[in-house]
């Protein structure tokens, strides 16, 4: 064991000389492997960040739940655009009659939305989402309040012109959320008392637009826009022991049911589930990852044979040493041993190097994008493992050619 540190030791040393002697052919080499780590690291750090960010935005959109709606998500030739918009919309009356016809359910809510102008006094804002929501809504899908109250059951049930505000709009109209609270936010020509301000949720890829919206008693929100032709859906929340796949199957049997469609006919309806959401989304991201670590293996090679050479130079130029080694007693194990801890040293240089480009690459992302782009536990274990492997590879031959030289030859070179 000593033994073997010692030599670790001497091959350290030996490495940071050879950078000093020879510094623009060993920085070359190791450009290979410090590029390949940055593609590598680098493409999962970002793909890895933004899965999580937006699985963590799916998972939003609630647990084992369903949604219910003219339009398939996941779109396909199989689901043509004009068959679908031909589809009836959704209607607040359904989401009773579906609960009626199945037991899967634990809560089923009823949502509108649409987008319109947003102003208060001579402040406008365009293109605000305009949500028309049951009190269901916030059993299926929590929503945290910065400041106020939620919509009250007697607030649902006349519609009144009442409303949460979304945080970004609270600030554009009122400076900050607290001050939002009472006020008026004109919609159509409707005058909407502000009883609450929604928790700042930051950029969102998919799932709710909760910063720049007003939610609305479903009844209020009628009154303010058509849903005939669609902008209105079902959200169907199953029981805890029961699966995605028996929820699907149940609410199927249940809007066939309630829209009276014969065997024969097919649905006018989607559904659309949220964990198979997220399961495509994690096929993608696997794509994702898979085409990333090819392209930075094919730098990896690249950086391999780079250190191979220097190690096929070092061996060269260290002949002499090598054999008065062994004519003094080392091994061959030693020597192999010796060569192979220069050249995975060398790789995780070149490593260090790439880690270093991709942290700052993490910084820049994250003020860039607004969410955080990281580089995991796992991702630095990757990292060493790859670059111990390609100095293993990349050093084996010329440490297996230094081992088995014969010292009489070694030293009269």
């Amino acid at each position: 064991m000593a033994a073997s540190w010692n030599i670790l030791k001497n091959s350290i040393v030996l490495t940071f000389k050879e950078l000093k002697v020879n510094k623009l052919r060993t920085a070359l080499s190791l450009t290979g492997v410090a590029f390949g780590i940055f593609c590598i690291i680098g493409v999962l750090a970002a793909v890895n960040s933004l899965e999580i960010n937006i699985q963590n935005e799916v998972k939003s959109l609630g647990n084992n739940t369903v949604y219910i709606d003219k339009w398939d998500y996941s779109g396909g030739p199989n689901q043509p655009f004009w068959k679908m918009r031909a589809r009836p919309a959704m209607k607040y009356e359904e989401a009773g009659l579906v609960a009626e016809r199945t037991d899967a359910l634990e809560n089923i809510a009823y949502l509108m939305q649409n987008s319109s102008t947003l102003s208060h006094n001579n402040d406008l804002k365009r293109n605000c989402t305009i949500y028309g929501i049951t009190p269901q809504q916030v059993l299926i899908q929590p929503i945290n309040l910065a400041t106020g109250r939620f919509l009250s059951q007697s607030e649902f049930n006349s519609g009144a012109h009442t409303g949460v505000l979304g945080y970004k709009n609270a600030e554009d109209f009122f400076g900050t959320a607290e001050r939002a609270l009472g006020k008026q936010i004109d919609i159509k020509g409707n005058k909407v008392t502000i009883v609450g301000v929604i928790r700042k949720e930051g950029q969102n890829f998919i799932g709710w637009d909760y910063d720049n919206c007003i939610m609305i008693p479903y009844k209020f929100s009628m009154q303010l826009f058509n849903y005939e032709n669609g902008g209105s859906i079902l959200i169907a929340k199953g029981k805890p022991n029961v699966s995605t796949y028996a929820l699907v199957q149940e609410l199927k049997g249940a809007m066939r049911q309630v829209r009276r469609l014969s065997p024969t006919q097919e649905d006018n309806f989607s559904l659309n589930s949220v964990e198979a959401f997220s399961q495509a989304i994690t096929g993608f991201f696997s794509v994702l990852n898979v085409i990333g670590s090819i392209i930075g293996g094919i730098s990896l090679i690249v950086g391999l044979f780079g250190i191979a050479n220097i190690m096929f130079v070092t061996v060269k130029e260290r002949t002499s040493v090598i054999g008065l080694k062994k004519a003094i007693g080392a091994k061959k194990g030693s020597i192999l041993f010796e060569f192979l801890a220069e050249a995975i040293i060398l790789c995780l240089l070149g490593g260090a190097i790439g880690l270093l480009f991709v942290f700052i690459g993490t910084k820049i992302s994250t003020s860039l994008l607004n969410f955080p782009i990281f580089i995991s536990l796992p991702m630095l274990v990757i990292s060493i493992v790859i670059c111990v492997s390609v100095g293993i590879l990349a050093g084996i031959f010329p440490a297996s050619r230094a081992a088995r030289m014969n010292p009489v030859v070694a030293i009269r070179s």
